[in-house]
Parts: structure tokens; C-alpha cells; sequence
């Protein structure tokens, strides 16, 4: 039976209702036109073909007629194949809310086409089985030789049914970074923001790590960015961080994500400068080194604003010349500022200004961070703390069970009876914010007692007043006991300076 007498239809009413439908198709989706590529193709071939076939035909020459006949047949049914696996997968399946990844549409349409090719060839009295079994040697060969093809195959297959990997979706594979724009029977295409088109092999992908960008199931993806910077030690961390924070919060970029909230943190510590790094989510990957740079610029503005400097690392640091006049000036700021802390605290507020300056030189910078423990109760230390900013708790344990009984805020001083009389701390106190505190030891406030002792009754009433409303908040809290009885405070503050009793 010849190809002739078995397809009796006129192929070119068939080739033309195909040529027919794929230009429907591709008025009605012109983003399918890449994938009807190869079926123009395929008609094109069918229809120059089939105008060799009307000349063999004229000629009389029947056996060419024939052969091209067999042709015409073979790349008309080739081409329908495709336009149907168009019509299935890119309109049929999307009516019915289905889909199916690009590379299973490729498979099942080269399936379908190979199926056709063997029918076609059994039709012709022809043994497919043949063309594989002919030697085992050339069938061993090719398979050896096209394992990566296979590799990239079944690779695509699995990224695109395990949903590893979506068209559309932003990833990073090593140091490339872009939007998938095509999954394919041998390759991943991603498209960077250059412009450029990276092809990585299905197989690779399967055998490493790469990084997807997934949108999330309530919102659109988002992509957390971190910035690092540099900045001097002077400033509290606390107060960098906030000025971090607010440079975003209080400001409208267009593809920064108001949640979650940006947030800041401190990465490091080390000779010259902090490092901090400030964190926001980025709601489009494409727009990521221009958001960077808008975040900067809101960020490096607010610093200035609270008064941050850079850091420099302290080789480069120690290069900048400070002459004695410098370091004058800023040892006056300083003294300045414990000055003031001194003037805040009423323990110390009516001495005079020879005193105070003296105990302000025997300050010690000590900062805490929230949650650290100050102070235990039971411990001895002979010094006390002077809040500059920051709230502290006030924190009193019996039996096991704690109980808070105040809060410090700036320009409380505690741990007065410690340095005065050296008794064990009554209590612990918390820090429930960051605070900066100074601290001031018995050695100092000696060198003040010793020059004045006169001035041992006016601290000894303070402090007894301080105590007894300490006593009376301890009373009214339910964990507390009773307050311990006391003897003569000023004898016992002036036996452990060395002094003795001074009648002033």
C-alpha cells in the first residue's frame, strides 16, 4: 500500500486550514509567537514541497510524486501536532485554571511528533524496532553520548514539576543574579539586568545551590537588603541605631516595603568604629542598586542629623593630627559633661564647685545595655552610679520570688550605701533601656570627704531621707521584708572613710 493510495485527502486544504490557524493563533496571542516558530516552519516546507509534488505530478514522474507526496504528509501532520499543543496547553488548559511548565509542553509535543513519525514509518511497511536493534554496540554509544542531554532533560523536567523553579521568578546562581525568562528541554534562560541572557544548563541546576526569590502567600515577593555602616564610637549604639531606623521609617521610598519594618543592628566592634547594619525589604529585585542608594542617602542624612560621624579604622585614625589645643578642648567638653551629671544629683548638688570637679574627675564612663543586671543584691562594691540616660529597675528578691519596687531614670544615682558604708546591695537594679551611667568609688569621694569632713552631715541626711523612702516603698511591696534595723549611719559612713567622728 502506497503513502498515495493511503492518504487520499488533498493535503493542501489541509496545509492551508493549519496556515490558517496559526495565523489565528498568533493574532490572539502574540506572545506565542516564538513558540509557533517552528510550525511556520514546518508549513513552509509542507507547502514548497507540495508545489515540487504538482510539478512531479505534470511531469508524469510518478515514483518523485510519490516520495513527495510522502513528504508533504509526513511535515503537514508535524506542523498540526504543534498548533495542537498550543491550543491544549496555551488556550484550552488556562480556561479551565490549568497549567503546565513550558518544558512538559515541548516533551509531550516531540512525544507526540516521534509517536507520528513511527506510525508513519509502519504504515510504510517499515520495522521501527529496526533502527534501535540494528547493533547494540551503536545504541550504547549514543546513549554514552548523550547522557548530558538526557541529564538536562529529566533535569527540567524535575525543577519544573517539583516547582523548584518558575518562569518569572527572580534568582541568583552564583554571581548572577536575574528573572527567569524561559525553562527549556536543555536549559535555564535568566535575564539579568544588564540586559543579558545567562544559559545554565538543566543538569547544573540540578546538581547546586542556587537562590529563588518566591513571592509569599499573602503578598508579593520581598527581598531583605543589608547595608552596612561604618560610624565613630562616641555615639551611644542605641541612638545610631534609632537615627538608622527612622531615616526609613519616617521616610517614602517606592520600592521599599513598609512591612516588615526596617530595622537596624550592631554587627561588629573593633578598633576606630562600630559597624551597624541597617536592614529593609525590597519589593522589586530589579529596582535593588537604585533602593540601595536612595537608602543611603535617607540614611547617611539622618546620621548627620543626630551628630554621627564615620569611622575610620585606627591606623588611619591616629593619623589626624591633634594638637595640644584639640585635646585641651575636648577633655573640657568632657569634664563639662560630668559636671553636669554631678550638678543633677542631689547627693552632690550643694557642694562646691572645687568638690564637684573634684569627684567629676574620678568619673568612670559605664554604659549598659537593656537586660543587663547593674547591680545584684547581696554583692559589695564600694561605688555608686549616676544615670545620664536610660531607666533602670529597682528589682528586690525574697524567697526566691523578685519584686520591683522603683525605676531610675536621668540623674538618679543608686548604690550610695555601698560606697559610703561598704553594706551589701539591698537590691538589684536592671537596666530596662540602654543607659549611660558614670560611676564613682570610694577612693574618689574620699579624696572630697577627707578635705571636708564637715560636709559628712549634710550627705548623712540625704541619705537617711533617701533610705527611708527606699524602706517605705519595700514595705508596701508584698515580697519584701522588714527593713533591717539601722545604727547611726553618719559614725559607720565616717568609720569606713578612716575618719572617726567629726563633730561639725
Amino acid at each position: 500500500m502506497s503513502s498515495t493510495d493511503t492518504f487520499a485527502p488533498p493535503w493542501w486544504l489541509v496545509t492551508l486550514a493549519a496556515v490558517m490557524l496559526a495565523g489565528l493563533l498568533r493574532a490572539l496571542r502574540p506572545g506565542h509567537r516564538r513558540g509557533l516558530r517552528s510550525t511556520w516552519v514546518l508549513l513552509a516546507l509542507s507547502v514548497g514541497v507540495q508545489l515540487l509534488h504538482a510539478l512531479a505530478v505534470a511531469s508524469q514522474a510518478q515514483g518523485l510524486a510519490r516520495g513527495l507526496l510522502a513528504a508533504v504528509v509526513v511535515l503537514t501532520v508535524l506542523a498540526t501536532i504543534r498548533l495542537v499543543g498550543v491550543l491544549l496547553f496555551e488556550l484550552a488548559m488556562p480556561l479551565v485554571s490549568m497549567t503546565a511548565p513550558r518544558i512538559v509542553q515541548e516533551l509531550v509535543t516531540a512525544a507526540a511528533s516521534l509517536a507520528w513519525v513511527l506510525f508513519w514509518l509502519h504504515l510504510q511497511g517499515m520495522d521501527p524496532s529496526q533502527l534501535f536493534t540494528t547493533s547494540a554496540v551503536i545504541t550504547a554509544v549514543l546513549a554514552f553520548s548523550m547522557q548530558d542531554t538526557l541529564g538536562n532533560v529529566l533535569g527540567g523536567v524535575v525543577l519544573q514539576l517539583d516547582s523548584s523553579l518558575h518562569v518569572g521568578e527572580w534568582v541568583r546562581v552564583d554571581d548572577i543574579s536575574g528573572r527567569v525568562v524561559d525553562v527549556r528541554w536543555r536549559f535555564t534562560a535568566i535575564e539579568t539586568r544588564n540586559g543579558e541572557t545567562v544559559i545554565v544548563p538543566n543538569s547544573w541546576l540540578m546538581k547546586n545551590r542556587f537562590i529563588v526569590l518566591r513571592s509569599g502567600e499573602d503578598g508579593p515577593a520581598l527581598w531583605r537588603r543589608t547595608l552596612n555602616f561604618q560610624l565613630d564610637t562616641v555615639t551611644a549604639p542605641d541612638l545610631v541605631i534609632a537615627a538608622l531606623e527612622r531615616s526609613l521609617t519616617d521616610a517614602t521610598l517606592e520600592h521599599v516595603a513598609a512591612k516588615p519594618a526596617p530595622h537596624a543592628i550592631l554587627m561588629d566592634a573593633t578598633a576606630g568604629y562600630r559597624r551597624y547594619a541597617l536592614r529593609y525589604w525590597l519589593n522589586s529585585p530589579l529596582h535593588d542598586d537604585g533602593t540601595d542608594s536612595q537608602v543611603r542617602l535617607h540614611a547617611l542624612a539622618a546620621l548627620e542629623r543626630a551628630g554621627v560621624r564615620q569611622g575610620l579604622p585606627q591606623e588611619e585614625r591616629l593619623m589626624v593630627t591633634e594638637d595640644d589645643n584639640w585635646r585641651r578642648a575636648n577633655a573640657q567638653r568632657e569634664l563639662e559633661r560630668r559636671l553636669d551629671a554631678i550638678r543633677r544629683t542631689e547627693l552632690f548638688a550643694s557642694l562646691p564647685r572645687a568638690e564637684q570637679t573634684t569627684l567629676a574627675q574620678h568619673l568612670i564612663h559605664a554604659p549598659f545595655a537593656a537586660g543587663d543586671t547593674i547591680t545584684r543584691q547581696g554583692a559589695v562594691a564600694h561605688w555608686l552610679y549616676l544615670i545620664i540616660r536610660g531607666e533602670a529597675d529597682v528589682v528586690v528578691q525574697t524567697d526566691g520570688v523578685s519584686d520591683k519596687v522603683a525605676t531610675l531614670r536621668d540623674g538618679d544615682l543608686f548604690g550610695e550605701m555601698g560606697m559610703l558604708t561598704g553594706e551589701p546591695r539591698r537590691a538589684s537594679v536592671l537596666a530596662a533601656t540602654d543607659i549611660e551611667c558614670y560611676r564613682l568609688d570610694k577612693d574618689g569621694f574620699g579624696q572630697v570627704l577627707k578635705a571636708r569632713p564637715g560636709m559628712a552631715h549634710d550627705i548623712t541626711a540625704i541619705l537617711e531621707r533617701r533610705q527611708a523612702e527606699l524602706d517605705e516603698r519595700m514595705r508596701r511591696s508584698t515580697q519584701a521584708g522588714p527593713a533591717p534595723q539601722r545604727d547611726d549611719l553618719l559614725e559607720r559612713m565616717l568609720s569606713f572613710f578612716g575618719l572617726g567622728m567629726h563633730k561639725g
